[in-house]
């Protein structure tokens, strides 16, 4: 089985390849289009803004190349906001995969933002990338920006407000939090991934 991480400029991506390491699995970091089509699986992460996130994929040329993959692709944090249809983060367009906004948490007493830190995954639908999850599992959260419950969400978090922590349409995933800093939880979320 072919992994490939998209390497669109994300600061997490050696922490994602070494996660997958511990899986026993060897991910080649490539932004070239070729290699991502013929990949097994695709991952796309990142860190930072919607803005130049999209900005980078368009430099490289893989939106469209994005667009087309029929393989699951998964998008971690920044990546799952890119697949999204449209952030408020810079009024940026994205790649429109799921049919979600994404918005900024709205500031409230005791509530900062960014949203940093562990929080409570709670299962919205059945999925087999959701598979071993139980009721009081937590994952590592960094995120000004957040998707909203809809009928994509697998998985939903609490700050505030409910917002998406796993969301999935056809063949695209996403994962808000970080995977790579959530402990068994997330390595048991990315073997699923993985196993798709």
């Amino acid at each position: 089985m072919s992994i490939v991480l998209v390497d669109a400029g994300g600061t997490n991506i050696g922490s994602v390849r070494y996660a997958l390491q511990r899986l026993g699995v060897d991910a080649a970091l490539t932004s070239d289009a070729i290699a991502i089509r013929a990949a097994d699986k695709v991952i796309l992460p990142g860190v930072g803004a919607a803005g130049p996130g999209m900005a980078r994929l368009r430099e490289l040329g893989l939106v469209e190349n994005l667009r087309a993959l029929t393989q699951p692709v998964l998008g971690v944090c920044l990546g799952m906001q890119l697949l999204c249809a449209h952030s408020e983060e810079g009024d940026t367009e994205c790649l429109g995969l799921i049919p979600a906004p994404v918005r900024r948490f709205s500031e409230a007493p005791g509530l900062r933002v960014p949203h940093m830190g562990w929080n409570l995954l709670s299962a919205r639908q059945a999925h087999s990338l959701l598979a071993g999850l139980g009721d009081d599992e937590q994952a590592y959260f960094v995120h000004s920006y957040a998707v909203p419950v809809g009928d994509w969400t697998l998985a939903s978090s609490d700050y505030g407000e409910a917002f998406s922590a796993v969301i999935a349409r056809d063949n695209y995933y996403g994962m808000q939090f970080h995977p790579e800093r959530s402990a068994a939880v997330g390595a048991k979320l990315l073997k699923n991934f993985l196993e798709l």
